[in-house]
């Protein structure tokens, strides 16, 4: 099977989101942090822009999660929304608390950490980044909390 991992958007924050969500999970970024301005053809972008980033990815357990920040110079906008959520299966509901506490700091919980009528662990809430995530542990996963 292929590998699917998550690709987010910023506008001006993916460094910042990125550097927070390390904070959460550890880890180093792969390849560093692109910036937009060491790519060719990108000297005519505005000074500002050239310090967004183009590309940086964090690894968590065997995944990575990734992102750029948009270019508005090249008609890039963002448009954020729940249509996406990140879903993370921790390992235990200690590191469920750690990792929804964490990375709901700031944000909008809309369903805090409880168990759920289906068996789990769960908990849902928009991040200060604007980046929708479903945090779950379950009993049932293979996991032994």
């Amino acid at each position: 099977m292929p590998k699917l991992n998550s690709y987010l958007n910023f506008d001006g924050t993916a460094e910042e989101a990125f550097k927070f969500y390390q904070s959460v999970f550890g880890g180093e970024f792969v390849g560093g942090v692109m910036k937009m301005g060491n790519a060719p053809g990108t000297e005519h972008l505005p000074e500002d822009e050239k310090n967004r980033v183009m590309h940086i990815a964090l690894p968590i357990g065997k995944d990575l999660l990734m992102a750029s920040d948009i270019v508005p110079s090249m008609g890039h906008k963002l448009n954020q929304g729940n249509g996406n959520y990140i879903s993370i299966f921790p390992e235990s509901r200690e590191e469920a608390d750690r990792i929804f506490n964490g990375l709901s700091a700031g944000g909008e919980v809309e369903m805090p950490m409880a168990d759920q009528f289906w068996g789990d662990y769960f908990g849902s809430f928009k991040d200060k980044y604007g980046v929708y995530w479903m945090v779950n542990f379950s009993k049932d996963s293979g996991y032994e909390g």
